[in-house]
């Protein structure tokens, strides 16, 4: 993963990025990708947290 990061403002264009994310239900690994959910036409919401046990 590219550890260099912008600053995004409103109205900007999240860049293309993927991540390995965990499936509680399936209790199995897997792979999120942007680019390919845009490429699919799937909508994507994106919320960040910083840590478990703060205040949001």
């Amino acid at each position: 993963m590219d550890q260099s990061a912008k600053v995004l403002g409103v109205g900007d264009a999240v860049p293309d990025f993927d991540i390995t994310t965990y499936d509680p239900t399936t209790k199995g690994f897997g792979t999120f990708d942007l680019a390919a959910q845009k490429a699919a036409g799937k909508w994507s919401i994106l919320f960040f947290y910083p840590a478990d046990f703060t205040f949001v």
